[in-house]
C-alpha cells in the first residue's frame, strides 16, 4: 500500500486525520478506478503487450542468443507485473524493493544491458499503443523506476554484496 497511505491508517487510531492527511488519502481514493482500469488492462492484454515486444527484440537482435533473449523478456515480464502491481498501490518501494536486487544482478551477471535497453525502449513504444494516455501517465512512473534500477549499477562491479551474499 502506498506508504503515505499506511502512515494515515497508522496514525488513525490515534487521532484524527489532519487535512493534508485527508488530501492525500483522498488524491489515493480518487485515483483508484483509473489506477484498477489500468492494472486490470496489463493484466488481461500482457500477450498483446509482451508478443510484439519479443518478436521485435528478436527481429532488432539477430545476433543475440535465444536464451539470453528469452531470460530477458521474461525478466521484462516480471518487471511489467511489478511495475503494475505498484501502480495500482501507489506504492514506488514496492516496486524498488521487488526489482532493486535481482533485476540489476541478472543484467550484470548475463551482460544483457544492450539487449534490455532495447527490450524496455520497444516495451514502452508498445505499452503507449495499448494504454490510452491517462492509463500510461500513471504507469510510467513505475516503469521508469524499473528502468533506472536496471541501468543504474551497469559499472558496479558484481561481487558478494551486490547480490546479497
Amino acid at each position: 500500500m502506498h506508504p503515505q497511505i499506511e502512515a494515515v491508517f497508522d496514525e488513525a487510531e490515534n487521532r484524527y486525520l489532519h487535512p493534508d492527511e485527508i488530501n492525500v488519502l483522498t488524491q489515493y481514493v480518487n485515483t483508484l478506478p483509473s489506477r484498477l482500469e489500468t492494472y486490470r488492462t496489463l493484466r488481461d492484454r500482457e500477450l498483446e503487450i509482451m508478443q510484439p515486444v519479443a518478436d521485435q527484440l528478436v527481429n532488432e537482435m539477430p545476433n543475440e542468443s535465444l536464451p539470453n533473449l528469452e531470460r530477458c523478456i521474461k525478466n521484462s515480464i516480471l518487471v511489467l507485473r511489478s511495475c503494475a502491481l505498484g501502480m495500482l498501490l501507489e506504492d514506488e518501494q514496492l516496486v524498488r524493493q521487488r526489482l532493486e536486487g535481482w533485476l540489476s544482478t541478472t543484467a550484470q551477471a548475463y551482460n544483457s544491458y544492450a539487449i534490455d535497453a532495447t527490450l524496455y525502449r520497444i516495451m514502452e513504444r508498445q505499452l503507449a499503443q495499448v494504454l490510452s494516455p491517462q492509463q500510461m501517465s500513471l504507469f510510467r512512473p513505475m516503469f521508469g523506476l524499473a528502468q533506472r534500477l536496471l541501468m543504474n549499477v551497469e559499472d558496479e562491479p558484481l561481487t558478494a554484496a551486490t547480490i546479497g551474499w
